[in-house]
């Protein structure tokens, strides 16, 4: 099963339970960071990394010798990544989406396929479990190709063999990144605080991600803190509360100092086993519905 851990914002604690939910879940798993903007599991989970390569993304090349500067790939794209001033042709391939329709389009062949680099996709081992990771290059806006070519290294066999149960840290919000880390995964782990602004942010969340048709539960990270208005809307969208982390100096101490907060202490481990448990009971019938 795939379960996603997101939130609608982000500093709400999403990693951490992502990490914890690693050192807990009773059997080993492949953790997925698909936060690839800014990835920080691994700082967490402490990998031995075994393997990376480059993500590419397939952009245009022109060969002016073919164009006849027709306009229709410039007409095509909606990106303004292709330009025809006069017998001027200029292509941007920071604006490029890669879906290819120009190279489709060109009646001349003048448009071959080339690359630009969208980042890095590495993997490894963390004691009995799997690790994979993508990090975004610098400078590098287009995110969900690089998500998508992540879960794609998922499939491979040196990646998941014989492990079953994929833990995904989603990245934060509900923009297409946040969509593209979540719609494959058949329960989805709401991290939120019961602030003003998590319960805003839940509530964005909640609504992206309900047009996915993804049964999903709520971590209440931070409890303690602001008012009960997080159990207020829970309440009224029929969200579970499947966990609550307390506010506490300890776990922000040792969060601090990279330390995964489920071994940190008896009462956290139980917690993250419950919590495990409570998922694999939830996400049961949605991945036997998705692969019936």
């Amino acid at each position: 099963m795939k379960i996603a851990i997101a939130s609608g914002k982000g500093g709400t604690g999403k990693t951490m339970v992502t990490a914890s939910l690693s050192a807990s879940w009773g059997r080993p798993v492949v953790a997925v960071d698909l936060d690839v903007e800014e990835p920080n599991l691994h700082l967490f989970l402490k990998p031995d990394i075994t393997g990376s390569r480059d993500a590419l993304m397939e952009v245009p090349q022109v060969d002016t010798s073919k164009c006849d500067y027709c306009r229709k790939c410039a007409e095509f794209c909606e990106y303004k990544a292709i330009s025809v001033l006069g017998d001027v042709i200029m292509i941007f391939p920071e604006m490029c989406h890669g879906c290819g329709g120009c190279l489709a389009l060109c009646p001349t062949g003048a448009l071959t396929p080339a690359h630009r680099k969208l980042g890095e996709v590495s993997w490894g081992t963390s004691g009995e479990n799997r690790f994979l990771m993508g990090r975004l290059r610098v400078g590098e806006a287009m995110s969900p190709p690089l998500i998508h070519q992540v879960m794609t290294e998922l499939k491979r066999p040196e990646v998941s063999a014989d492990l079953t149960d994929v833990l995904i840290d989603a990245p934060p919000g509900v923009s297409c990144p946040a969509i593209s880390a979540v719609i494959d995964s058949d329960f989805v782990v709401l991290v939120t605080e019961p602030t003003p602004f998590g319960v805003f942010d839940l509530r964005l969340a909640h609504q992206a991600f309900t047009t996915l048709g993804k049964p999903m539960g709520v971590v209440v990270n931070r409890a303690g803190v602001g008012n009960d208005e997080v159990y207020r809307f829970c309440s009224q969208a029929g969200l579970s509360i499947l966990a609550e982390i307390p506010y506490d100096r300890a776990i922000a101490e040792a969060y601090a100092a990279g330390n995964v907060i489920a071994r940190t202490s008896a009462s956290m481990t139980a917690l993250f086993q419950r919590l495990a448990e409570t998922i694999r009971q939830a996400a049961a019938p949605a991945k036997e519905a998705r692969h019936a």
